[in-house]
């Protein structure tokens, strides 16, 4: 949960405009107004995300912290632009032009978890979205999450959602699957 203060709404304008839009168009209830409130509601979203950021809270861990550091963001893009790629520590520490034990001990500082558990992390929260989401086989989200095998993808989607694919699958339909601590990667 991110709380963040309105006090200071007047220094920005533009944020201060939107908020007063949406009020005005969820009581006219016009024809686009649903649409025009999704909308407005993401740009407010962005702000907050930014003014949280910005305040740079001394506890502040996961994917936001990153973003703030220019190698350990341009390591997040990477993974998250290509999660199927067998990606390394050696590989990733190249591309963002910091040494292999700089990159991870950055990473693990700012994330809260090693690189290669939050890819892992990522791989199966994306995984978990595609099963909810749609009716690919299990074989074909083990491939594209970046699994050589189904068997290796069951094990460890199980070890982190409590339960194996197929149950997953079957339970999310009806809101009863099992959650995870490690579902963090996804924030």
């Amino acid at each position: 949960m991110l709380r963040i203060p309105l006090g200071d709404i007047s220094k920005s304008g533009w944020l201060a405009d939107l908020l007063h839009l949406g009020v005005q168009e969820s009581l006219a209830k016009r024809p686009g107004s649903q649409s025009l409130l999704a909308k407005l509601s993401e740009l407010a979203f962005i702000e907050a995300l930014r003014r949280y950021a910005q305040s740079k809270p001394p506890d502040l861990k996961g994917w936001l912290a990153g973003l703030q550091d220019p190698h350990v963001g341009r390591a997040l893009a990477l993974l998250h632009g290509d999660p199927k790629r067998a990606w390394t520590v050696d590989e990733l520490a190249r591309e963002v032009a910091l040494s292999r034990s700089a990159l991870a001990e950055r990473f693990t500082e700012m994330i809260g978890a090693p690189l290669m558990q939050y890819l892992t992390q990522w791989r199966l929260t994306l995984a978990a979205q595609a099963l909810r989401a749609g009716s690919d086989g299990i074989a074909r989200i083990a491939e594209r999450s970046g699994y050589d095998s189904e068997a290796a993808f069951t094990r460890a989607f199980k070890r982190e959602f409590g339960v194996p694919p197929t149950v997953w699958r079957k339970n999310e339909g009806s809101g009863t699957a099992g959650t995870s601590a490690g579902r963090s990667a996804s924030a």
